[in-house]
């Protein structure tokens, strides 16, 4: 036999995309992100449950030392978030998350999309998909959604033909479309997708939220838009909701 070819490849090198959430705080001030966090995430399981993180300090104004950093990664793993890279900031931040224990990246070594919006001065950008990487299929329901359940459509679009009852979930990381009422929580574009949308064809939602950015429909909705067929979108950082045959 050859030697050459029964000798065996124990390694091979790849090119991959990795899907990691970008987290871009404005202060490492553990009490104000705590009450961030809490205010945006709760406690318990919520839609980025898992999730791994890349620290990006282009929005840190302070020079954080390892243990501000690694304060914060023990921080938003009581959220259930991983830290496990850092992007972004000058040397003396990447140095400080390097010395925490997490992978500094250059800017141009990584894709992602923002977890958490920058304040208005600075809006988050749109999440872009890596080179080569398609959207998922879109994840089709066609039974009820009832109280308590929660729907995650991860990578793609959401779609339900039938009614979501009050207190019922729907997570999509695109677009998410109900072709019925929409009575609990629709969230669109939850690793930050600002150009994902909410559409409905009778819109009675508790809650609608686009790319973190969120409103609760308590109260009362023009009645060109309550039980109406309507959509939830962006624009410049604010959620409109409008009917489908019309602007309001």
């Amino acid at each position: 036999m050859n030697q050459r070819s029964a000798e065996i490849t124990l390694f091979e090198f790849k090119s991959v995309g990795l899907n990691v959430l970008s987290f871009v705080p404005v202060t490492l001030n553990s009490s104000e992100l705590e009450k961030a966090l809490l205010d945006k995430l709760g406690r318990g399981p919520h839609f980025l449950s898992g999730s791994q993180l890349a620290i990006d300090f282009d929005a840190l104004p302070e020079i954080p030392s390892a243990i501000d950093v690694a304060a914060t990664i023990a921080l938003l793993k009581q959220f259930d978030l991983q830290a496990v890279l850092c992007k972004g900031g000058n040397s003396e931040q990447q140095k400080a998350a390097h010395e925490a224990g997490l992978i500094v990246l250059n800017n141009d070594s990584i894709t992602t999309s923002h977890a958490v919006s920058q304040p208005a001065s600075a809006p988050a950008e749109p999440a872009t998909a890596a080179p080569g990487n398609s959207p998922a299929p879109a994840l089709i329901i066609s039974r009820p959604v009832r109280t308590g359940q929660q729907v995650y459509a991860r990578g793609g679009d959401l779609i339900v033909t039938a009614l979501v009852s009050a207190g019922a979930e729907l997570i999509a990381d695109g677009n998410i479309h109900v072709y019925a009422p929409l009575r609990g929580r629709a969230l669109a574009g939850a690793r930050g997708d600002t150009q994902a949308r909410v559409f409905t064809t009778c819109m009675e939602a508790e809650l609608v939220s686009i790319a973190g950015v969120y409103r609760t429909l308590d109260e009362s909705l023009p009645d060109s838009i309550r039980s109406q067929p309507g959509q939830v979108y962006l624009e410049q950082d604010k959620l409109v909701i409008t009917s489908l045959s019309g602007t309001n």
